[in-house]
């Protein structure tokens, strides 16, 4: 077995999201399931791409596919405690980026989980990779990972 990965700081984080757990989110043991990490990696992102004005969902000439992806979990999350997501970009490709997902109790300075995953942005007909454009690496290194 590997060694874990370490966790990092908020100070990693460059943009913020609020996510408010549901009853929905928690399982038969009484905390948030694991897969609902997934979708709220998926959220913080797509929100920020979104409202940067990057991202058009019905429209636009470039999507994202995730092809790689990974979580480590550090506490358990329950409802009704609020979650903070804070994203990062930890590598720029031609036409892939790497985002840094921690996910944060309100009020919590340690993570409660980290987790990571990859686009390759395509097009939307096509599904074949394109280059990201100066736009898009111009507002992505926005919130590039200090570390």
């Amino acid at each position: 077995m590997s060694e874990r990965t370490a966790l990092k700081a908020r100070r990693h984080y460059r943009a913020w999201r609020a996510i408010s757990t549901r009853w929905m989110d928690n399982d038969i043991y009484g905390h948030v399931n694991n897969v609902v990490y997934y979708s709220w990696f998926d959220t913080a992102v797509n929100a920020w791409l979104v409202e940067q004005g990057l991202l058009n969902i019905e429209k636009g000439e470039l999507i994202g596919l995730v092809v790689e992806t990974g979580c480590t979990y550090a506490r358990a999350v329950a409802f009704p405690e609020e979650v903070q997501a804070g994203i990062a970009v930890a590598r720029i490709g031609n036409s892939s980026v790497r985002y840094d997902i921690g996910l944060f109790v309100a009020g919590e300075q340690d993570p409660a989980a980290q987790g990571f995953f990859i686009h390759v942005y395509v097009d939307r007909v096509t599904r074949r990779p394109k280059p990201l454009p100066d736009r898009w690496r111009d507002i992505l290194g926005t919130i590039l990972a200090p570390d």
